[in-house]
């Protein structure tokens, strides 16, 4: 069973994504171990304090070392761990890194909040930071969830048809999927909503030539993959 622990300030935040849909299913035939951690159990303060003023100066708090060391080494289990740190600083996550991060027995995400973390964790504790996207965030929680979700769809049952991972956007680096339809054939529009009275699906899908279909979706796919 792969592990996936998310440490936290917040984990009310996180723990419902973590248990529904396709990813409590995982977890219900012990697929993966989806773990969400408080962060303020790891303190040594009585008053179960993580964060504090920076050094040098300057706005808001900054997350402590103490709890983060402590919560990593309560919660690794093995060798076989990757111990990845959140932050708009760090590398951006692509479905290469999800595949590669399969390999893992278990992924520990440490997020961050208020002004960031101690540059000490980031060299010391976490083995790679990454981020997803050019943005910032009010905390580190979405990014976890979000590489806990890209990496567990890519181990085997997790998905309940593993076909669906062959011809997906970025399983090749660059490539966008091809546009899906599903029933009805035609939908009639009842309000000036959108340009169209009537909605229809391309008819190369419903002439049941597999050879026309499949060159219809490669060019499709090229089409958005530029």
């Amino acid at each position: 069973m792969k592990r996936f622990d998310i440490i936290t300030l917040f984990p009310e935040a996180v723990e419902p994504y973590l248990q529904a849909s396709i990813l409590g299913r995982a977890q219900k035939e012990k697929i993966v171990k989806l773990t969400a951690h408080d962060l303020r159990k790891y303190s040594t303060d009585k008053h179960g304090k993580v964060d504090d003023k920076p050094y040098g100066g300057g706005p808001g708090m900054v997350m402590t070392v103490q709890p983060i060391d402590a919560a990593v080494r309560k919660i690794k289990k093995g060798k076989n761990t990757r111990v990845i740190m959140t932050a708009a600083s760090g590398k951006r996550f692509t479905q290469k890194d999800a595949q590669r991060l399969t390999k893992y027995d278990q992924v520990i995400f440490i997020c961050g909040r208020y002004e960031g973390i101690d540059h000490r964790v980031e060299k010391e504790i976490a083995d790679e930071s990454l981020s997803i996207g050019d943005f910032v965030l009010t905390g580190g929680e979405l990014p976890a969830i979000t590489m806990t979700d890209a990496i567990a769809r890519l181990l085997p049952g997790v998905l309940g048809d593993s076909a669906s991972l062959e011809e997906e956007s970025h399983t090749k680096e660059g490539v966008l999927e091809y546009p899906q339809y599903t029933k009805p054939e035609i939908y009639k529009i009842k309000t000036g909503v959108f340009k169209k009275k009537d909605l229809t699906v391309p008819k190369v899908l419903l002439s049941g030539n597999h050879k026309e279909i499949d060159k219809w979706r490669k060019e499709q796919s090229e089409k958005r993959s530029k």
